[in-house]
């Protein structure tokens, strides 16, 4: 008798996304599950057959050798991919997504060690500093291993023993109805080890706090939100378990003079309305404390943008950098004298129009305007 498709098994199409095949496999599993159907070994096939499906189609490698060879790409082996027939435990997972939440959580490694949790550090850096690149000296309070006990949380001369309630795997199980319900174990409450002398320093945590200092090489062109990982740098793992990581986010500073915007750099520059009309050479400040010479030609308007290439933030992740725009920002004179004044009403007086003609021309259709609304 041939083998049923596994994905008409599972009852999926064959284009089936993960999230759809473990809601399929989960609703089936729950159906045909042993304990929800004693002694009906029909139902128990049937729940292996709905294990291997699942096994195979959720694993990529499977589920790719599966749509190009069929059954037979998992021939002459232990079954598909070398599935060892553990059914119970793809029922596991399915079985923790609904009932961990509320039941303690996931399931803990045997021994009781966990991974440290990472740690956050917010940092402020100036533009000039992401400009140079920078190294900081950063303190932060953290769980480090105990140095009197090594991580194991017992007295010296002791060691943790093993949890005889749960017999080490830090789970217990428990009948209820078709369900074995398995939830933390009570004596040791999940750890799967019992400490008879808890070590008087750390009192069985096998952690201590204290405070961490780093050095921190903050690479030049990083931008406001950057976050640089430091590995092994968090919290210490509990009862010999791998620590945590640091991260650290950076945030940059508004410049007095200077702002970014990803590569690029913009300074806004004001120049006297003499130099805007007359053309001329004005110095700019750059990045990185330099100066940069800027030809205004005769008759710059404000806002008018000039580009000095390369002189922006240099590029985190490739060489070179950014561009840096220099806005002009024309400057009304103020606080004139009575001669200057004079200078200026003759100015108005001989040029006409041709000096400002876009005034010139605007206020021309402003009256042009008028006169159609008044005819």
């Amino acid at each position: 008798m041939p083998e049923q498709d596994f994905y008409e098994l599972l009852g999926v199409d064959r284009d089936v996304d993960a999230g759809d095949l473990k809601k399929a496999y989960r609703k089936l599993a729950m159906q045909f599950h042993p304990d929800r159907n004693p002694g009906d070994a029909e139902a128990e096939a049937r729940f292996k057959e709905l294990s291997v499906a699942y096994d195979v189609l959720s694993d990529d490698e499977k589920r790719a050798a599966y749509d190009r060879f069929g059954h037979a790409a998992f021939e002459g082996g232990m079954g598909p991919g070398g599935f060892d027939g553990n059914f119970g435990s793809s029922f596991a997972d399915v079985f923790d997504d609904l009932f961990g939440e509320f039941m303690g959580g996931g399931r803990q490694r045997r021994g009781g060690a966990t991974r440290g949790a990472d740690l956050r550090y917010n940092m402020e850096i100036t533009l000039d500093d992401a400009f140079h690149g920078k190294k900081a000296q950063i303190n932060f309070p953290t769980t480090a291993v105990c140095d009197g006990c090594g991580g194991s949380g017992a007295e010296a001369g002791s060691k943790p023993i093993t949890c005889a309630t749960c017999q080490g795997h830090g789970k217990v199980r428990a009948q209820s109805g078709f369900f074995t319900i398995e939830r933390t174990c009570p004596n040791c409450g999940g750890v799967g080890q019992v400490i008879e002398r808890p070590c008087q320093q750390c009192t069985g945590s096998g952690r201590i706090q204290k405070d961490k200092t780093l050095s921190v090489n903050v690479p030049e062109g990083v931008e406001d939100g950057t976050r640089i990982r430091l590995a092994g740098e968090g919290e210490a793992g509990m009862l010999g378990g791998p620590p945590g990581d640091l991260y650290i986010f950076l945030s940059l500073l508004p410049h007095e003079v200077f702002r970014r915007d990803g590569a690029n750099i913009f300074c806004r520059v004001p120049i006297p309305m003499t130099t805007a009309a007359l053309g001329g050479d004005i110095a700019v400040p750059t990045m990185g404390g330099g100066r940069a010479s800027v030809s205004i030609p005769e008759g710059t308007q404000n806002g008018r943008q000039f580009r000095l290439r390369g002189k922006g933030m240099p590029h985190m992740r490739s060489r070179g950098s950014g561009d840096m725009y220099v806005q002009t920002v024309v400057e009304t004179p103020v606080n004139l004298t009575k001669q200057q004044q004079d200078l200026l009403r003759q100015f108005e007086a001989s040029g006409g129009g041709a000096t400002s003609p876009e005034s010139e021309g605007f206020f021309r259709k402003v009256k042009e305007l008028w006169d159609d609304i008044t005819e």
